[in-house]
């Protein structure tokens, strides 16, 4: 996934790489998933790995406004390990030579748009329009965009005379989550924001982002004050209780990233 970067120089200045701790910090101690019983564990607010973290026997999880942070506190040698998305990893690996990657994946994940549970209406569209994006293989080339060898080479476009009568679509989002959104500038970018950007053209919306604490979200949407919620998010029961979910748009893995042996 270090390929990300070669077309990508928004990513580099968004996650630039952190003081070294080198010298400061402990050693590492986590060499596998069964080394985090009983150690630090970082995560995101509101995440599933903040949810799995939970699980892990005697543990200690650290909660975190962003990624960024929480791997700050890594490389200081305040936590002991991070559960991050792969993706997402790579972008800060790339940064940083003091951390790594475990060999062994923690979870895999199933991202998918968040809609208010009476809009049944909006979860018909998208759902629509995800299957025609798929076919087509417009979400295959947003995909490729930010994650193959040739990252950065084919940015996603609305295509001329575009239809966007139906008015705004308020998507809420946290950009701190590179690849899938991320601030280039004032401009909140990504394969998030691309494909809903596509999703929009295809039903006839103009994409409107709002972006928010993770963890709030999900209360954007029940409340309306937005449509939908993107921003990596996986379905799992307790948030199917809150909100519908539209189809998966792609499948992505849970790593725990440590910081590198000596």
């Amino acid at each position: 996934m270090k390929k990300i970067l070669s077309g990508m120089a928004a990513v580099i200045l968004t996650v630039t790489a952190f003081t070294s701790c080198a010298g400061s910090a402990p050693a590492n101690t986590v060499h596998s998933i069964d080394d985090l019983n009983g150690k630090k564990i970082g995560v995101q607010l509101g995440t599933t790995g903040d949810t799995l973290a939970e699980d892990v026997e005697n543990a200690t999880v650290e909660k975190y406004n962003k990624y960024s942070d929480a791997v700050q506190a890594l490389k200081q040698g305040k936590i002991d390990a991070v559960i991050i998305d792969s993706d997402t990893a790579s972008v800060f690996i790339s940064n940083n030579n003091d951390v790594e990657l475990l060999s062994e994946g923690f979870a895999d994940e199933e991202y998918a748009i968040a809609i208010n549970l009476e809009n049944t209406a909006l979860q018909t569209e998208i759902n629509s329009a995800l299957s025609e994006l798929k076919s087509d293989g417009t979400l295959q080339s947003i995909k490729d965009n930010y994650e193959s060898e040739n990252a950065g080479s084919s940015s996603y476009s609305s295509p001329e005379g575009t239809d966007h009568s139906k008015g705004p679509l308020v998507m809420a989002t946290n950009a701190e989550f590179p690849p899938y959104e991320y601030r280039n500038g004032d401009q909140i970018v990504g394969f998030d924001v691309d494909m809903m950007t596509a999703v929009c053209d295809k039903l006839g919306y103009e994409l409107q982002i709002e972006d928010m604490a993770f963890d709030s979200i999900i209360s954007a949407v029940q409340s309306g004050k937005a449509d939908v919620g993107v921003a990596g998010m996986s379905v799992t029961p307790d948030r199917e209780k809150n909100v519908l979910f539209s189809d998966t748009y792609t499948t992505t893995h849970l790593v725990v990233m440590v910081r590198k042996d000596s």
